[in-house]
This record gives C-alpha cells, sequence and structure tokens, in this order.
C-alpha cells in the first residue's frame, strides 16, 4: 500500500511539473509563434472532448452494470423500506438523465464550435427565453423532489401509537452498543448518565427508584419479532454516534444529552432474509474471499465462515474502534421472541447489592 501511494504521488508531482512546463511554454511567446493555439490543436483538443464522453457513459453503465446495487432494493425488511427504495431510485434516474443530456451537450459543443482560424464566435449576451427554460425546469423538479421526499420522510417518521409500537431504548457508548426493552409496562424507566454504578450493574443509568425502570431488560443481543411495530428511543453516553440499520432503512443520530427516535416495522425474518437469492450470493463471496485469507482470519480468532445476520452499526466516526462498533438483531417470530424475553433478567433481578 506504501509503495502504490508513493507512486501515486511521484505521479501527481510529475504531472504538475508538465503543467508548469506548458505554463512557461506559453508564457514564452515569439515572433515566430504568435498564437497560442493552431488549427491542429483545437481539432486534437476537440475529439479529445468526444473521446471523454465516451469514456464517462462507458464508465458509468459499467459501473452501474458490475458495482451498482440497485438490486439492493430486493432486500428491504421494513414495512417502509420501498418507500425510501422508490425515492431513492426516482432520484438515481432524473440524475441520471440530467447528466447524460447535460455531459453530452458539454462536450459536443466543446468538438463543434472548436476554434478555427478565421472563424468569429457568434454569441448572445443575453437570451431571457434560454434562461428562463433553465431556470424554471431545474425549480419544478427540485421542488417535485423535495416534495416527494418530505412526504416520505413524514410518513416513515410518524409512528402510529395506537399500534402500540414496542419501546426499545437503544444506548450508544464508544464502542459498543446496549438495548434497553422496555419489559411488560411498554415504557422505559428514567435513566440518567450521572446514576450509572457499574458496581450494582446499572451500566445504563436507569433511576432504580422508578416503577417503571424494574421489569426493563438490558441485553447486548437486539432481537425483534417481525411484523411489530418498533420505536427505538436512542440515547449516547459519550460522542456523537448514528444508530444505522442498513437492510430496515433506518438511521438516527444518537446525541448525549437528548434522546431521539425512529421508528419502523420489520418485515423478514433473519431466517428469510438468509433464503434470500442476492444475500445467498452475496455470503458466497464473501465466504470465497474469507477462505483466500484463511491464514489472518483464523490468526485474528474470527469464524472463518460467515452467516449473514442483520446489524446495527455506527454510521459516524466516533473513535478509533469505530469500525467495529455494532450489534447483532435478530428478526423472529412472536413466538421465538417471547420465548427469549423471557429467559432475560429484568432489571430489578440484575442489581447487585
Amino acid at each position: 500500500m506504501t509503495a502504490f501511494l508513493t507512486i501515486i504521488i511521484v505521479l501527481f508531482i510529475a504531472i504538475a511539473i508538465w503543467q508548469m512546463v506548458k505554463i512557461f511554454d506559453l508564457a514564452q511567446v515569439s515572433i515566430a509563434n504568435p498564437g497560442v493555439a493552431t488549427d491542429k490543436d483545437n481539432r486534437f483538443n476537440g475529439y479529445m472532448m468526444i473521446g471523454f464522453l465516451i469514456f464517462i457513459y462507458a464508465i458509468t453503465i459499467a459501473s452501474f452494470w458490475y458495482l451498482g446495487d440497485l438490486p439492493l432494493m430486493s432486500n428491504s425488511a421494513s414495512e417502509h423500506g420501498q418507500q425510501l427504495d422508490n425515492l431513492m431510485i426516482v432520484s438515481m434516474v432524473i440524475i441520471f438523465i440530467v447528466q447524460t443530456i447535460t455531459q453530452f451537450l458539454l462536450h459536443y459543443f466543446a468538438f463543434k464550435y472548436k476554434g478555427e482560424k478565421g472563424k468569429k464566435a457568434l454569441f448572445y449576451a443575453d437570451n431571457n427565453t434560454l434562461e428562463a427554460i433553465w431556470t424554471i425546469i431545474p425549480v419544478i423538479v427540485l421542488a417535485g423532489l423535495i416534495i416527494y421526499g418530505l412526504f416520505t420522510w413524514t410518513s416513515i417518521m410518524n409512528v402510529d401509537e395506537s399500534e402500540d409500537p414496542m419501546v426499545i431504548e437503544l444506548y450508544a457508548q464508544q464502542f459498543n452498543w446496549t438495548a434497553r426493552y422496555s419489559g411488560g409496562d411498554n415504557v422505559l424507566g428514567l435513566a440518567n448518565v450521572r446514576l450509572i454504578d457499574i458496581d450494582k450493574a446499572n451500566v445504563l443509568g436507569l433511576d432504580e427508584s422508578d416503577p417503571n425502570a424494574q421489569d426493563d431488560v438490558i441485553t447486548k443481543e437486539l432481537h425483534l419479532p417481525v411484523g411489530r411495530p418498533i420505536l427505538f428511543k436512542m440515547r449516547s453516553q459519550d460522542v456523537l454516534h448514528s444508530a444505522y440499520m442498513p437492510h430496515f432503512r433506518a438511521q438516527m443520530n444518537c446525541v448525549p444529552g437528548m434522546v431521539t427516535q425512529f421508528g419502523f416495522t420489520p418485515t423478514v425474518t433473519t431466517a428469510e432474509m438468509r433464503l434470500n437469492p442476492d444475500i445467498i450470493e452475496k455470503v458466497a463471496n464473501i465466504n470465497k474471499i474469507r477462505l483466500e485469507n484463511s491464514v489472518e482470519i483464523e490468526a485474528k480468532g474470527q469464524e472463518l465462515r460467515y452467516e449473514f445476520d442483520y446489524l446495527l452499526l455506527c454510521n459516524k466516526i466516533c473513535g478509533k474502534s469505530h469500525y467495529n462498533m455494532q450489534m447483532k438483531i435478530i428478526v423472529e417470530t412472536q413466538e421465538e421472541f417471547d420465548a427469549w424475553i423471557q429467559e432475560q433478567k429484568t432489571f430489578k433481578n440484575s442489581l447487585t447489592n
């Protein structure tokens, strides 16, 4: 990697020197060569513009074909996920169309109207019709996208309390996550970082005198029942974190000193998602790569074979171990969830004297 960076730096230095030499040569205007560029130079640059236009179209198509993950729209695992994916697709289609047209016009006109001796450029000092067109059209398109986005955001963020969502707290700290379930009363107990007491296993600073806190359940693994609305309340102990659950199309900042929230309904269990053809293909590719690097992986004490799991990640650069700040999410049936939650200790039972 160091050698690669060294080569890149040397290449950039060489390009910079080459450009400075060109600038110096252009500054030395002589009687024998009073022109900056000849017709041959202009033709060459014109053809280069067309060549570059073909290149950017080819690289764009290749990127979509080989690297694009628009099929990622098939792995949404929440009710609102399809809305968000549709918004993304609409935005990408509009951007692609505009980029295709504007880049074509830019490079084609540079070729068509290249400089020639004796040819005088015709230009308009101003054209109200053109200015109206390229002002009104972007305003309409952007306004439509913004309004569409606002309606989508509003429908996602307005949690329907009448559906009795399960309330779960996500507690962020460098560099791990902790989940707190609201228990049988579905009400989270009061908490404050000043009440954290490691000796008594009160790691989240719950108020021991609050009745609502007694049946709260604290875990290091997030289990969610499929088809049940979930309302996440989020806190941070130290710095700004961001709770990011990509397959559920969910992300919300965790801000020290305040509680943020995000709600969604999971629609696909972990077991079902593992049978998704796209996921099967990706897992196979990952395991192939891991097999090729098996010595290094086993040296780190990691499992060689990868198996798909939903993950809660931190999407803010929160420190040196940010990359490893994640929690496994298991989406299961209501019966499986009920059986799991029954095995967990409540806050009252976990307190130590």
